[in-house]
């Protein structure tokens, strides 16, 4: 689950998260989409960039 907000500056980046995903899963360049989605501040491009989801992972353990 993607935080709703940078840690550090506490912008709302949760409803990027989508659009973000999609596109790099289509092959385009990441830096390129987060420059399009107007991420600017390297705190919030890190919060995508590093995100991992793991909720998939941690689930058959509910």
């Amino acid at each position: 689950m993607i935080p709703v907000r940078c840690f550090t500056c506490g912008k709302v980046i949760s409803t990027e998260w989508e659009e973000f995903k999609k596109r790099r899963d289509a092959g385009e360049n990441p830096g390129m989409i987060l420059d399009d989605l107007g991420l600017e501040r390297y705190c919030c491009r890190r919060m995508l960039l590093t995100h991992k989801e793991i909720i998939d992972d941690l689930n058959p353990y509910q």
